[in-house]
């Protein structure tokens, strides 16, 4: 590894001691301040003239930035940061880490004040992996070389501190190395390991450009292997999907996610739902508030599928019954019969049930009506935990009260003491479907101030 040059030694690419694989890192020097509709292809053609096939180019996102007119006048830099930024993650005082527009989890939206004229701000490249062709295709044009281009910003990371440089944007790169199915050196099979390459180059170009050098520009020569003919996927690949994303709640704002992002789910997966997943949502659950410190929560977890279709099954007979004293035609009552699907086509079902054990008993009908309200809220307020816990466990539920309406016939099929009340069923799976956007509403709406 070494420092500033124009270009690197005859033996830049020579194999380390014992014939072991090396490569060499270098800044580029040269390069001017960085104008809006610069040409960077061409400024780093003339600085690094030597560059040469399957050379990865490391390019800060600074000047990409200011390239594509992404400078931008804000006396506030928190509100360009809103502008910027999708989804809070975490805050702290005036900290916050967001997922911003490019998809990217860091501080700030990656608005930067540093680097750039008073009273501006530097955003973000809108694409950067657009931005990483557009200069591979510029260096091929100019000097006819077929490089990998890779464009950087600098990031925290949880449960380490300190800075490194992370690839945001990437053109004719490998930037994963997928060694699953393979084997280490004692034969034993890789079953997780994917190298985020991209994110290692980043790394180790950041080692010669330092964050105040003034050099934006770093080359890696001798890893020619990871350099491809094709553009690829870009940086875009390294970032994690929602769905695969273990991590993806911050700190305050963990329960507030969680509650916003939790849905009914009508249609599951086939994929079975792992029951220690259930018994920790439960245990959310069991931490609701409740009168006199008593527990008035009771979950019936439905584990065997003939204990889920005997059970339903029998309300259904039950059901039907109900709606025929009531006089509805067998189209209406088949048309009924379909809503309770949900429960049919779940892969885990749970009975939430109410216990009035500690209640007060006041001899009064308006305070016994009371007493019993209070532990129905209590038992509301379980279940809404259970069901955001859920969320926080990434599997889908649909709360149905349907077996509020035949309790009798739960408790017989169940085997429940008479005692317990069912508080209708949770149909828990893994979504078949991403949820429908929900009609956005304004807290104020609900809000009364006296």
């Amino acid at each position: 590894m070494s420092g500033t040059s124009s270009a690197p030694g005859p033996d830049a690419t020579a194999p380390g001691a014992g014939g072991a694989p090396a490569y060499r890192v270098w800044a580029v020097s040269g390069i001017p301040e960085v104008a809006p509709g610069a040409n960077l292809a061409k400024l780093i053609a003339e600085a690094e003239p030597g560059l040469a096939d399957g050379d990865v180019l490391l390019v800060t996102s600074k000047i990409v930035s200011k390239a594509e007119g992404r400078v931008q006048r804000a006396a506030d830099r928190e509100a360009a940061i809103d502008a910027e930024t999708v989804r809070v993650v975490a805050r702290r005082g005036s900290l916050r880490i967001v997922e911003n527009r490019q998809g990217l989890v860091m501080a700030a939206a990656g608005v930067d004040a540093s680097n750039t004229a008073p009273g501006t701000v530097l955003l973000l490249p809108e694409d950067p992996d657009a931005s990483a062709r557009a200069i591979r295709d510029g260096l091929r044009e100019t000097l006819g070389v077929d490089v990998a281009v890779v464009v950087t910003d600098t990031f925290g990371r949880p449960w380490r501190v300190g800075l490194t440089d992370v690839a945001i944007g990437a053109a004719g790169l490998r930037v994963l190395d997928d060694l699953r199915g393979g084997t280490d050196a004692h034969g034993n099979p890789l079953r997780a390991t994917v190298v985020a390459t991209a994110d290692e180059l980043a790394a180790a170009g950041d080692l010669v450009k330092g964050k105040a050098a003034g050099l934006p520009v770093a080359v890696v020569r001798g890893l020619g292997h990871l350099v491809s003919a094709e553009d690829g996927p870009g940086a875009r690949a390294l970032v994690r999907g929602a769905r695969d994303d273990m991590f993806r709640l911050g700190t305050s704002e963990a329960v507030r996610e969680a509650v916003t992002q939790r849905r009914t789910v009508r249609t599951f997966t086939d994929e079975p739902v792992d029951p220690g997943a259930v018994r920790r949502a439960v245990a959310a659950a069991v931490t609701a508030p409740a009168p006199h410190h008593t527990t008035p929560w009771r979950f019936v977890l439905l584990e065997s599928a003939a204990t889920r279709t005997r059970l339903l099954d029998a309300m259904r007979e039950a059901w039907i019954a109900d709606l025929r004293r009531d006089g509805k035609s067998e189209e209406s009552i088949a048309k009924r019969i379909r809503r309770g699907d949900v429960l049919r086509n779940a892969p885990y079902l749970v009975v939430p049930c109410l216990v009035m054990d500690g209640a007060h008993t006041y001899g009064d009908a308006r305070r016994d009506a009371a007493e019993r309200e209070m532990f129905v809220v209590a038992a509301g307020a379980g279940v809404q935990n259970f069901l955001v816990a859920l969320a926080g466990e990434r599997l889908g539920s649909a709360w149905v009260s349907s077996t509020m309406f035949c309790r009798d016939v739960v408790r017989e099929v169940l085997d429940l003491p008479q005692e317990w009340d069912p508080m209708g069923a949770v149909a828990v799976g893994h979504p078949a479907e991403e949820p429908r956007p929900r009609p956005e509403r304004q807290a104020s709406a609900f809000i009364e101030v006296r």
